[in-house]
């Protein structure tokens, strides 16, 4: 499967993604420069909320593919993002109960596409995504996908506490994976459900845990007291899939 290319560079070019609404993760700006055109660029990328990152020379030029970067590198996203409306869509369509996935800080772009990967599986509506201190979706999470991406809607929202909140209004509860809660063999897991999952170093945030309903915990029988942010997904996952089953 072929993927787009992420990177932008140059002025002109950086400038046209933007006017024509491509979806634009982030926007590396040479450091101090305030010429009309990078002006012109970074007032366009506020318009479309892209986060904008001013950096020195020595970072663009590493960063750079053409080494004709003029100031200025796009990252673009691999997929369109879908709109949370979406999902809920698809979970109508398919008479079923809302089933999405929410990551808090998921910063490794394997461990995203390896979730995207299992929602896709699991049978999930979507998987939501913050816009900042996370990953988007850049190439390497596409490729991690296996193709998932193709089938799987993502959104990237900026405030997940506000989405949880919005989202209980129209009927979801949600449940965290985190280490203190419930064992998850307890809790019930069936309706309409959002499951979050935190970064591997930090789990999720503390505002976040808070907007959630239940904390399910995976029981652990080493030595060692943590899984991998991607497999602690899909083991939860599946527990959701197995009482939805039933």
């Amino acid at each position: 499967m072929r993927y787009e290319e992420l990177t932008i560079e140059g002025r002109n070019a950086v400038l046209e993604a933007l006017r024509s609404g491509k979806p634009i993760d982030k926007l590396f700006v040479l450091e101090g420069c305030q010429d009309g055109p990078i002006r012109s660029i970074t007032r366009e990328a506020k318009k479309h909320d892209t986060i904008v990152k001013f950096v020195a020379r020595e970072r663009l030029d590493q960063m750079s593919e053409t080494k004709k970067h003029q100031g200025v590198i796009a990252f673009a996203a691999a997929y369109e993002y879908a709109q949370i409306e979406d999902m809920l869509a698809l979970a109508q369509e398919r008479k079923e109960a809302p089933f999405l996935f929410l990551l808090d800080g998921i910063e490794d772009p394997h461990n995203l596409g390896a979730i995207i990967r299992t929602a896709n599986l699991a049978g999930a509506h979507g998987v939501i995504i913050p816009k900042n201190r996370a990953v988007g979706l850049t190439a390497t999470v596409a490729k991690a996908s296996a193709g998932a991406l193709n089938y799987t809607p993502v959104a990237k929202v900026t405030n997940l506490s506000h989405t949880i909140r919005e989202l209980k209004e129209q009927g979801l509860w949600f449940v965290c994976a985190d280490m203190a809660g419930e064992a998850m063999y307890r809790l019930d897991l069936k309706g309409p459900v959002g499951l979050v999952i935190g970064s591997e170093g930090e789990g999720v945030s503390k505002l976040v845990r808070e907007n959630c309903d239940f904390m399910a915990a995976i029981p652990m029988r080493g030595e060692i007291n943590s899984l991998n942010a991607s497999v602690a997904a899909g083991v939860l996952a599946y527990e959701i899939v197995r009482q939805r089953m039933g």
